[in-house]
């Protein structure tokens, strides 16, 4: 006689909606957003040119208000990667699209670092935006992220 030999129990049904279980793999347990979110694109998401720490990092400034500054030594105080690192993925970002910096020089002569995240690599970007309003109250006319320095 022949004795069953089983190497592990057989695994529970998941909770999936529509009664669909798939046979492996992940499972999705999706709950909708009503408030603080960010739509990301599966471009982003499963690029498969960038990084992981170069993705998360655009998953994050993407996610941030427009006007927040976004230098590479404020990130690296909020995260636990180095400088190094998190100026690799910045260039990452920059070289498929994701991401424009550029230096500008203010009327009163200090250069600051305009930076400019696009959710979709290409996307042409409005010509007006409306700025972060200054400590004084008064509107402006920009377009993203400015860290002067």
């Amino acid at each position: 006689m022949d004795t069953q030999q089983v190497s592990a129990p057989p695994c529970a049904p998941s909770p999936v909606s529509g009664g669909l279980t798939p046979s492996a793999g992940v499972v999705h347990v999706t709950v909708r957003h009503t408030a603080a979110f960010t739509v990301i694109g599966n471009h982003l998401s499963q690029h498969r040119a960038l990084s992981l720490l170069a993705i998360g990092l655009a998953v994050h400034i993407q996610s941030l208000p427009a006007g927040a500054r976004i230098g590479i030594k404020r990130l690296a105080e909020r995260f636990p990667e180095s400088e190094v690192r998190i100026a690799a993925a910045l260039r990452e970002l920059e070289a498929t699209g994701y991401l424009r910096r550029s230096r500008e020089r203010l009327p009163n002569g200090r250069i600051c670092t305009r930076t400019v995240s696009y959710s979709q690599p290409g996307a042409v970007a409005p010509s007006a935006v409306v700025r972060p309003r200054p400590r004084d109250g008064r509107r402006g006319t920009a377009s993203a992220s400015v860290r002067c320095g």
